[in-house]
């Protein structure tokens, strides 16, 4: 409630108003990095520009390096300490902002630097309040069509409604920063089983370790069939137009494919409606055991995303931006999600690619991918051990989803 200027949910033992103010008078410095692109070397002093500044996260790991010589002379205008803020002033990520936490020396590009006065602010409470406002700054900077851009003085004079005394903004900091703990820990773990299920499909499809069957014998040798071989691509005359005379239809569309939505008759209601005429509906149909995949994309290395769907789907057809596989031998549903989601395949697709601008495979060429096919029993022990892998991995991903959304709406009401 800013008419009175304090929070709808505060800690008892505070009673006062909060004030107002702006960055500026609450900052001993406001400054940027060098403007300049300088050459980035292998191993130096890290450098950091604006994709390497996420909200509440600096990306050390994946920075790049300058030179001693180099460094020294955007550090000297701009020398980024542990506990100052750092805020993207320019591009799509401007507003976002992270709390340097580092003890060592690296320079900046494209982000402004903000030391804030110990004896005013708290760091870490500085930090919780730029982030909750930097979604609706960014839009308020975005509205207008060009460049986002926060000049420093701009930065200066952005407001804010603090406590006025700081062992309330330090309380207020400790409680959500635990918040942020829990969250970072639960994306790490979510990051490290992204990249144990890639090491482990990568070792399953090249046959390195292989399951044993239900008698502890070897599966048979797996047999290697190019995708024509083992089922039928078929393109489609489907588009987004709707018109009276024909029947209306529910349309899987390139972004369902792309993002690896869950396909369904449970969650078709969520699919564009268009119509489309008899023959389209009897060869652009979707049925249990169907592969989607993407066949265009700005780059070669990404095509061929792909969904599998899982059950009939009632009055439900792909886009003419889709290509259809269904296959002609038996394979295992929930393998079927994952044998072209590999890389010796993906690696198949994009030497495929043909275009300048956008990237496309035909059907004929997507027919000569080969694919190893092992027997259908190792097949489900397969499907089955990266199935429980991807499940962890969606139960992270919805406590992560459960924590932001928690910290959001006290973020609503702990701040005026």
């Amino acid at each position: 409630m800013e008419n009175n200027l304090t929070p709808e949910l505060r800690f008892p033992e505070f009673q006062d108003e909060w004030n107002k103010s702006i960055i500026k008078e609450i900052a001993n410095k406001i400054t940027d990095g060098t403007h300049d692109t300088p050459k980035a070397t292998e191993t130096g002093i890290p450098f950091l520009t604006a994709i390497h500044v996420r909200d509440g996260f600096i990306d050390f790991e994946n920075c790049y390096y300058l030179p001693e010589d180099v460094h020294q002379k955007i550090y000297a205008r701009c020398s980024p300490e542990k506990d100052d803020l750092l805020m993207v002033n320019i591009g799509a990520g401007v507003a976002t902002s992270a709390k340097v936490d580092a003890d060592f020396e690296f320079s900046l590009k494209n982000v402004a630097l903000i030391k804030p006065n110990k004896s005013k602010i708290d760091p870490d409470f500085f930090t919780q309040i730029q982030r909750r406002n930097s979604a609706r700054l960014r839009h308020q900077i975005s509205a207008g069509g060009a460049q986002p851009f926060l000049s420093l003085k701009e930065i200066g004079n952005l407001k804010l409604i603090i406590p006025n005394k700081k062992t309330e903004q330090t309380k207020i900091a400790n409680f959500l920063t635990v918040i942020d703990k829990r969250i970072n820990l639960l994306q790490k773990k979510k990051a490290e089983l992204v990249q144990y299920k890639k090491g482990v499909m990568q070792k399953l499809f090249s046959q390195t370790i292989r399951f044993k069957d239900e008698n502890g014998n070897d599966f048979p040798d797996w047999e290697e069939k190019k995708l024509g071989e083992i089922g039928v691509f078929q393109t489609s005359s489907v588009d987004k137009i709707s018109n009276d005379d024909e029947e209306q239809v529910y349309l899987v569309n390139y972004m369902n494919v792309y993002r690896h939505e869950n396909i369904s008759n449970s969650t078709r209601g969520n699919l564009q409606v268009v119509t489309a005429k008899e023959n389209q509906i009897k060869s652009s149909n979707l049925k249990k055991g169907d592969i989607l995949f993407t066949p265009s994309s700005e780059t070669p290395s990404d095509i061929g995303h792909s969904v599998v769907i899982f059950e009939d789907l009632e009055n439900t057809l792909f886009s003419y931006h889709l290509m259809r596989f269904r296959p002609s031998v038996k394979l295992d549903l929930l393998y079927s999600h994952y044998f072209c989601n590999i890389p010796s395949v993906l690696k198949q697709l994009s030497s495929f690619a043909t275009g300048s601008t956008r990237f496309t495979i035909s059907v004929g060429n997507f027919s000569k991918i080969k694919v190893q096919l092992p027997s259908i029993d190792e097949q489900i022990k397969i499907a089955k051990y990266l199935s429980k892998i991807d499940k962890s991995i969606e139960r992270l991903g919805n406590q992560i989803d459960n924590s932001t959304k928690f910290k959001q709406g006290l973020l609503q009401k702990m701040f005026v």
